[in-house]
């Protein structure tokens, strides 16, 4: 895997880890919303913690879309479970939640099975035909 592979996956963890970060800061500040009020969904995006928390997830997107362009699913999101771990690191120091010893082993043991599955190949190897959207011509056939 290349260099910029590497960088694509990092991407997809640090923009979820701090796009998810932002948003529970700002929820925490801005307080309990409902289905019962849908206007406040809508407002809570002005709140400046939330706008970059929303633009920092466009990135994950970014990048997420960009690493299935050329790695399988069930390569792409165990790869990026970097983010568990930020999340969890983020939330204890920055926003001071309780992380119990059963979350940090959980998370732990996810992070763990990422060795297994990039020891697999990222992209599963199909005939080109098979990856091909049928086309009118070969519809009529």
């Amino acid at each position: 895997m290349t260099f910029r592979k590497y960088l694509v996956l990092a991407g997809v963890s640090l923009f979820a880890a701090c796009g998810d970060s932002l948003l529970a800061a700002g929820m925490k500040k801005l307080g309990s919303i409902g289905l019962k009020h849908l206007a406040d969904i809508f407002l809570v995006v002005l709140h400046p913690e939330i706008a970059l928390g929303v633009l920092l997830l466009f990135g994950f997107f970014a990048c997420y879309i960009i690493a299935l362009s050329w790695a399988d699913l069930t390569y792409v999101l165990p790869a990026t479970s970097l983010s568990y771990v930020l999340v969890a690191l983020i939330a204890r120091f920055l926003l001071h939640e309780t992380v119990s010893l059963t979350r940090w082993g959980g998370i732990l043991l996810i992070a763990g099975g990422v060795g297994f599955v990039t020891r697999g190949p990222a992209l599963t190897q199909r005939a080109r035909h098979e990856c091909l959207p049928e086309t009118v011509s070969t519809r009529a056939q």
